[in-house]
């Protein structure tokens, strides 16, 4: 596990310079729930709310954010992607996509539903008995 988390970060890297994965999976989760509160991205990746402002504030110099009043309450700001953030997570998105083929091109398709049911399994959570 430390190496897949080692080769993401690195590809992420390589991808696009100014995109860390903590970055990439912040943007992707504002495209997917269509905005959200810093502190609902710090809650929602257990992180602290300090690496997310770091964070927010990297990609709001980059002009990959911006925040925007919520509609229902003028205190809270909500964080976009602006139309740059959309277009260089798509750009990372498609070369990543294009990674994942090249490296599972060769395996075989019962290789490929193994890993698939593994990846999901893992993604689930823990199991019924607690365990992770």
């Amino acid at each position: 596990m430390t190496i897949f988390a080692r080769r993401a970060r690195a590809s992420a890297g390589r991808m696009h310079p100014e995109l860390s994965l903590v970055s990439y999976t912040l943007l992707s989760h504002l495209e997917e729930h269509d905005g959200r509160r810093a502190t609902d991205l710090a809650a929602h990746y257990a992180l602290d709310k300090s690496t997310v402002s770091r964070q927010v504030a990297a990609l709001e110099r980059a002009g990959l954010i911006e925040r925007r009043l919520d509609p229902d309450d003028h205190r809270v700001q909500v964080l976009h992607l602006t139309e740059a953030g959309r277009e260089i997570l798509a750009q990372v998105t498609r070369s990543r996509r294009a990674a994942f083929h090249e490296r599972l091109a060769n395996w075989p398709e019962e290789d490929l539903v193994r890993f698939a049911a593994y990846l999901e399994r893992y993604n689930a959570g823990p199991d019924e008995t607690g365990s992770a």
